[in-house]
């Protein structure tokens, strides 16, 4: 769909809502940004996924990257609330294939810096970690952590500073403290952090469905009447 039918069809689908959610849509998706991308790793607890994506959406943090392995990703509705509607996930779950290598090749091509975080290894604490780049933040099982592939094809390590006797954290606190840290630097600093304007543009129209009755039904009824 090219912009300018993209800019009308969103014109159109405003009239069927109100307009505090139009404001809320507009205010949700200027803080959005895909500066900061997640990478959850073969998690396999429902309540932990779902308050990663959760967590993601809150932040303003778009694409989440889930890579399956020998556990399927399987978000609680109980828990994301709906946070999951309003995000991009990938998911990488080929039959026989090294999905974590699938996932993080894609990713670096993309320009990311891929950072896995790991409390046994030293490169970052979080406060230190640099915002500069676009960066992936990857997570891992909750009882082994980071696959050995992930590590081998990190950029870089992350940790959270504990002072405690536990050396680590749940995943879901683990990647809610990190993106709340990270989202709040990256957006405290002059780096160029925002969606493109033709992203937000999508975004909007994609959200404008989702909150309308109908939505697809009625996006349908205006492109069919461009072909007339």
């Amino acid at each position: 769909m090219d912009k300018q039918t993209r800019s009308n069809l969103i014109e159109y689908l405003k009239e069927f809502t109100t307009g505090a959610r139009w404001q809320k849509i507009e205010s949700v998706v200027s803080q959005r940004t895909r500066h900061i991308s997640v990478v959850v790793e073969n998690i396999y607890q429902p309540h932990n996924a779902s308050a990663v994506l959760r967590s993601c959406d809150g932040f303003g943090v778009q694409d989440v990257h889930i890579i399956e392995k020998d556990n399927q990703f399987d978000a609680s509705s109980q828990v994301t609330i709906g946070a999951d509607q309003w995000l991009n996930l990938h998911t990488y779950n080929r039959p026989g294939a090294d999905n974590t290598e699938i996932c993080l090749s894609d990713l670096k091509q993309k320009g990311y810096r891929i950072i896995a975080t790991s409390p046994h290894e030293n490169d970052f604490e979080l406060n230190e970690l640099p915002i500069d780049q676009k960066t992936a933040l990857v997570f891992g099982t909750e009882l082994d952590g980071i696959s050995d592939k992930a590590k081998e094809m990190a950029d870089g390590f992350m940790k959270i500073p504990m002072a405690g006797f536990s050396e680590s954290l749940n995943i879901s606190v683990s990647a809610a403290i990190c993106l709340y840290n990270t989202t709040r630097r990256l957006k405290n600093s002059d780096i160029k952090w925002q969606l493109s304007q033709e992203e937000m543009q999508v975004l909007k129209l994609e959200w404008l469905k989702k909150s309308i009755k109908a939505g697809e039904h009625l996006e349908q009824k205006f492109l069919d009447k461009l072909v007339k």
